[in-house]
């Protein structure tokens, strides 16, 4: 048995509660707090532990509203409805070049980011016209909000990044959200009580039980160059500590010209080559990769350390053979932008995903999930039932607690009338 590389130690919640400025607030007012599970994985000498996750706090729960709900097409509606009104009053002005500006700052600068929050509803404009001149609690919390809705850094700064994102036009907004109403649509098709929503564009998935956010995880998806497919299944199995069946594609992109140029990547990755699936075992030495069919071989890289699925994949069936699954890479978590994989889905803190997909599951507990984690063991898990899995491709979408949220067009598929299946890949 191999040793297995140690999780992230101190797993914080999963999210956390939101302060929301006005107008919003008073939504966040009526909504009563929740409790909310959290869970980590603790270093355990050389082995990986699972702390159970634990009821620690309450938040409200405005702000932590799913990405998709029941409700998510009339919301869309009603976003679109309002900023057509915002683009029939003229929109809002650009805000020009300046510094980084950060609370306590004052100047003409600071009333049109003020008048700019305001026009898309994050605050209102102060009655004393002098307050409009200081950039103070109210609107450090607003532009915080802003930064949330449209997946910045929320530092409550006006730096370049921000005022970028508020430089683009009402009527630019307008047309993500038509671009988007078609594709919600059908994502709010036949929803059931248990889902896994995965949005490409924000690199998010959310875990949701009867319309209730349970988990938000961070994801690594497709690079642009090799983008995630659009599609709708149910999870159906689990593998722990699994083999990983290395896809034609990134055999014939990645390891065969790492194969022609030195066999020591075999050792490295810890991959061994069988004659097609179920054949025998190849010796590498003995092919010339030069000329070698890459269809003809299956590479399979062993459970241990390293291995590219880490401790869990995670199964569905689809016709673009992807998945998701846990990473040895776990830097690549703390990236703003998280578009690195060759179309599977890699998922930050795992577990906590797993302990919910396996909650209807005889046998198996959070305590389950830890002995198999640890013992580096290969063991595959049916699961009955499963939450459906939905990767989606929203680049807008607004949420029950009244915020609308945008995401950078990644695949360059806005305007072009796409909804599901696999995006065109784009040139590296």
């Amino acid at each position: 048995m191999r040793s297995r590389r140690s999780f992230s130690k101190g797993l914080a919640a999963v999210f956390a509660g939101v302060a929301v400025a006005n107008p919003l607030e008073a939504l966040a007012k009526k909504r009563k707090p929740r409790a909310i599970s959290t869970g980590n994985w603790s270093r355990a000498g050389n082995s990986s532990s699972y702390r159970a996750p634990t009821t620690t706090k309450l938040i409200r729960d405005f702000g932590t509203s799913p990405m998709l709900t029941a409700s998510s097409l009339k919301n869309i509606k009603a976003a679109i409805s309002r900023y057509e009104k915002i683009v029939a009053k003229g929109g809002w002005g650009k805000l020009p070049k300046s510094r980084v500006l950060v609370r306590g700052a004052k100047g003409k600068i600071v009333a049109k980011l003020i008048k700019r929050l305001a026009a898309e509803g994050y605050m209102e404009l102060p009655d004393n016209p002098k307050s409009m001149l200081v950039f103070g609690e109210k609107t450090e919390k607003a532009l915080k909000q802003y930064q949330k809705a449209n997946g910045l850094h929320a530092n409550g700064k006006l730096n370049k990044e921000t005022r970028k994102a508020l430089n683009i036009s009402a009527s630019a907004r307008l047309a993500t959200l038509k671009a988007n109403l078609p594709r919600v649509a059908e994502a709010v098709k036949g929803l059931p009580d248990r889902y896994i929503v995965v949005n490409i564009p924000a690199t998010q998935l959310d875990a949701v039980e009867f319309g209730i956010l349970h988990s938000r995880h961070n994801v690594v998806v497709g690079k642009a160059s090799r983008p995630s497919p659009i599609l709708k299944s149910r999870v159906t199995q689990l593998n722990f500590n699994p083999y990983w069946n290395a896809p034609v594609s990134i055999v014939k992109k990645d390891i065969i010209p790492k194969l022609r140029k030195s066999l020591n990547i075999l050792k490295t990755m810890n991959i061994k080559i069988y004659d097609g699936y179920g054949g025998p075992e190849v010796d590498p030495k003995k092919v010339d990769w030069s000329k070698a069919d890459p269809e003809k071989y299956h590479f399979r890289q062993e459970p241990g350390e390293g291995n590219a699925m880490a401790s869990v994949k995670i199964n569905f069936a689809n016709k673009y053979a992807v998945y998701m699954h846990d990473t040895p890479t776990k830097r690549l978590f703390s990236q703003a932008s998280r578009y690195f994989s060759s179309g599977c889905v890699r998922v930050d803190k795992v577990h906590i995903l797993t302990d919910w997909i396996l909650k209807k599951t005889s046998g198996w507990d959070r305590n389950k999930i830890e002995a198999v984690v640890k013992s580096g063991e290969r063991e595959d898990v049916k699961v009955k039932n499963g939450p459906q899995v939905q990767f989606v491709y929203f680049t807008a979408w607004a949420t029950d607690d009244g915020l609308v949220h945008f995401r950078n067009d990644i695949y360059k598929l806005d305007g072009t009338g796409f909804v599901s299946g696999q995006p065109k890949a784009l040139d590296s």
